[in-house]
């Protein structure tokens, strides 16, 4: 399972300009609803938005992960954003973001959902991935990136 299995060119955004953290939110919530992965949005969005208010999932440097588990997908959903402007996203280092991976998982799939949010974590915990990943002009340059990095880390 590798988080660029989960990715595509249509589930990712670059140059997103957002007023705040739940609008980009909802940027990635719709793009991951093209997945056809997704039976119900708004169940989607109360189940990531309900994540959120436990705690931010602006994890720091730079990087946030909102998720959510909720019996309105069929799969694990992923959506990744480059934002055109750093983001106030109250993240725990009090530092904007600009990278955020979406994550919605079904309510069954625990031990892949904690999984892949093990690699997403232990990926964007890499300086220079993050670094490539904001210098990267094309959807298709953000996926090699993924890719590339995972086959550093990740036979499976």
């Amino acid at each position: 399972m590798k988080v660029s299995e989960y990715l595509n060119e249509d589930n990712v955004l670059l140059n997103v300009e957002a007023k705040d953290k739940y609008e980009l939110i909802d940027k990635l919530i719709e793009v991951a609803s093209k997945s056809g992965k997704i039976f119900d949005k708004e169940k989607v969005r109360e189940a990531v938005y309900e994540r959120e208010k436990i705690l931010s999932t602006g994890v720091g440097k730079g990087f946030a992960v909102p998720h959510g588990k909720t019996d309105a997908v069929n799969d694990i959903v992923l959506a990744f954003a480059i934002t055109k402007e750093p983001l106030d996203y109250e993240a725990l280092d009090n530092q904007p973001v600009r990278l955020v991976m979406l994550m919605v998982g079904k309510d069954n799939l625990v031990s892949s959902h904690i999984k892949l949010l093990s690699r997403i974590s232990r990926l964007m915990n890499n300086d220079e991935f993050r670094e490539n990943l904001l210098h990267a002009q094309t959807k298709e340059e953000v996926l090699e990136i993924f890719r590339k990095e995972e086959s550093n880390y990740f036979d499976v």
